[in-house]
């Protein structure tokens, strides 16, 4: 507990001078998608000093939730409208419960993610793999995907609508599926008899990944509202797209190779269920 303690607060002081670092270049400077961006870029080249400092690349897991929130918060200035408030809303219990998550299971500095004790035996340099494949690349996805969130935030003269509504339905049901996901998974880890076994039960019925399935409609509902404030920001479609890309072709991959090779199982749970969609069109391989 101690040492969970002390990650804890090692990884508070890293995001609270990332945050500092990233103030700075907004100072004194009105609020725009580019200044955001850059701020954005220096906060996470902090947090990976931070981790470099500490050797535990996992200090930025956190900021793929919380970064967000914080932008949102920064942009959420002046009269907010209906549509505004609930980009605000939707987005803090978003960020509050998969930040939450990630306390849940991090067992402190002594402990990395997988994917990045991997990654060191790569043979590239490791503070290049750490700032641009870990770190950077993240950050530029998850800017990516509030692109949209800006115009929702800031254009005004299209009051709340129904595309507004069908934004709150995706966004909030996407919070729901990736909370119910995660819960039953925590759940089905907590049982003894359950080591080793494959999670089939629940979401995990339908879906090999619902978590990563409910991420990617919720910045889907972020994408909608942007179009919902300013149709003719319909190609910031991009970000959701690029998200959608991220764990098609990276995560979903990676967590299905490791399954793979710690429970020979896996093979026929592939096969039997879709990585994402639970529907039979949706290729089962991927």
């Amino acid at each position: 507990m101690a040492k969970r303690s002390t990650g804890f607060a090692v990884i508070a002081g890293v995001y609270a001078v990332a945050g500092l670092a990233g103030w700075a270049v907004m100072a004194d400077t009105p609020i725009s998608l580019e200044i955001t961006f850059y701020a954005d870029i220096v906060a996470t080249i902090v947090v990976f000093a931070g981790s470099m400092i500490v050797n535990n690349a996992s200090v930025y897991d956190p900021y793929w939730s919380v970064a967000p929130a914080v932008i949102v918060i920064v942009w959420a200035a002046g009269d907010l409208g209906a549509r505004e408030i609930a980009v605000l809303v939707l987005m803090l219990i978003w960020a509050i419960r998969l930040t939450a998550n990630w306390a849940l299971s991090w067992r402190g500095l002594g402990h990395e993610d997988w994917r990045y004790t991997r990654l060191r035996s790569a043979g590239t340099p490791w503070w290049l793999v750490n700032l641009v494949g870990i770190q950077l690349v993240p950050t530029l996805v998850v800017f990516g995907g509030l692109l949209p969130v800006w115009p929702a935030m800031t254009v005004t003269g299209r009051s709340f609508h129904a595309l507004d509504v069908v934004a709150v339905l995706v966004t909030a049901g996407a919070i729901l599926i990736e909370a119910t996901a995660d819960r039953q998974l925590h759940r089905f880890a907590r049982e003894p008899g359950n080591r080793g076994r494959i999670v089939d039960r629940g979401l995990w019925r339908y879906s090999r990944h619902p978590n990563y399935l409910g991420e990617i409609l919720f910045w889907w509902g972020m994408w909608l509202f942007g179009v919902a404030a300013a149709p003719d920001r319909w190609w910031t479609v991009i970000g959701p797209v690029v998200v959608v890309l991220l764990f098609l072709f990276v995560s979903v991959p990676m967590m299905d190779r490791r399954s793979l090779e710690r429970r020979p199982a896996y093979a026929e749970y592939m096969r039997r269920v879709p990585a994402l969609l639970p529907a039979k069109w949706i290729d089962r391989g991927v």
